[in-house]
């Protein structure tokens, strides 16, 4: 398991190698003020632990968002498990094999998309998750955050993307915000992105703080994205209540998909080293 270097050892490093200002240590994006409230180091081999995850299988049937093109599994091992320390979710070509389960919907591939919904939940605080991802062209894997608030319609209820990355431009990992007033339909999201070269053969930290005023988000503690509260109104920040994560990988789609799905993509792999979430004490 990866265990992250102290600032001091970072610093002994610098010194040791002639490091300059340029090469300073980065700013830790957990604050050293918060405190681990809850965490799967993915220590146990088998299916994904149901005390921590759920399966979203809901629009198998008729299919999922934006055209994408997966049949997402619910506790099958071919798509989700856990091997050697490491979470496992896995896109594979293979409707034949999936084609009797009780909900398919004619998909060709299959996938999994895990959330936390119904089992843990946060409003502010700091989430990491180590991983790797695929690159395959058509993949379009994603950790990211969903309001738990049913009630209100997306994309007024909000969503926090702390990774996307599609298949056909490897390595540019993208941090997006959308809301009522900011969101893809209308091209107004709040979006920013950044190259991580070796995002598909490397594990990196994908990393999310979020306060009542300011959600900060980056790779390895090197900021990609910020922005600060614009206003009191629900409609341009509903980043104010409890809303719970999400892993998965989709198949083609609106983006995922614009430079088609190779065949050569899979299966295709998403590892997860550990997914952390931390808060301030009293908050």
């Amino acid at each position: 398991m990866h265990r992250m270097l102290s600032t001091a050892a970072i610093a002994m490093a610098l010194l040791a190698t002639g490091g300059s200002r340029a090469f300073a240590a980065p700013e830790s994006m957990i604050p050293a003020d918060y405190s681990l409230v809850w965490a799967d180091e993915f220590d146990k081999d088998g299916l994904p632990d149901d005390s921590k995850w759920a399966y979203d299988t809901e629009h198998n049937r008729g299919g999922w968002f934006n055209n994408e093109k997966q049949y997402y599994a619910d506790h099958r091992a071919e798509n989700a498990r856990v091997d050697n320390g490491n979470l496992i979710i896995e896109a594979r070509a293979d409707a034949a094999a999936i084609a009797n389960l009780p909900d398919w919907g004619k998909q060709q591939y299959s996938s999994a998309r895990l959330r936390t919904l119904g089992k843990a939940s946060w409003t502010y605080g700091a989430v990491e998750v180590r991983a790797k991802l695929p690159c395959g062209v058509g993949t379009w894997p994603a950790i990211w955050m969903l309001a738990d608030d049913k009630q209100t319609p997306w994309p007024d209820s909000g969503e926090i993307d702390i990774m996307e990355h599609v298949g056909y431009d490897p390595g540019k990992v993208h941090f997006s915000l959308h809301t009522k007033n900011a969101n893809f339909i209308l091209h107004t999201e709040s979006t920013a992105a950044k190259t991580v070269a070796t995002a598909c053969t490397e594990m990196h930290r994908y990393q999310l703080r979020w306060t009542p005023t300011l959600i900060i988000m980056g790779v390895d503690d090197q900021r990609g994205f910020s922005l600060k509260r614009p206003s009191l109104k629900r409609a341009d920040w509903p980043f104010d209540g409890p809303f719970h994560l999400l892993l998965n990988i989709a198949i083609g789609g609106d983006w995922g998909g614009v430079k088609g799905i190779s065949p050569d993509a899979f299966p295709a792999r998403m590892e997860v080293d550990y997914v952390r979430v931390y808060q301030k004490p009293g908050s």
